[in-house]
């Protein structure tokens, strides 16, 4: 049984809301949930505090045992300073030379090696 860390949506039509959620990999968008981690609402202002809540604690604790967040999920646990990013990779140059494919940092931009 694969564990995700998903969102499940929602609220009325034209209105979402969505629910940060630990799920099985199988089971619906909107099905059965093992536990509520928190909540996303889109229609708030990008400054607002109430646009983002989650569970600190019961996020590390699903990512240490192995639970998988899903891409979406991902970026809002990076921006609360829980994950770090995914190394970007670069294939190739501006003035068209093809080099070997390097790891790139995406905070700071340095090749990492």
């Amino acid at each position: 049984m694969t564990v995700k860390i998903r969102l499940a949506r929602l609220g009325c039509k034209h209105r979402p809301f969505y629910r940060v959620v630990v799920a099985d990999e199988k089971s619906r968008r909107d099905g059965k949930q093992i536990e509520v981690l928190g909540f996303y609402d889109p229609l708030q202002g990008k400054e607002d505090e109430n646009r983002v809540s989650l569970k600190f604690d019961r996020i590390k604790y699903w990512l240490s045992v192995g639970a998988q967040p899903t891409d979406t999920v991902e970026s809002m646990l990076f921006r609360a300073g829980l994950k770090p990013p995914k190394p970007m990779v670069v294939v190739g140059s501006k003035n068209g030379q093809q080099s070997t494919s390097q790891h790139v940092s995406p905070i700071t931009g340095e090749i990492l090696n």
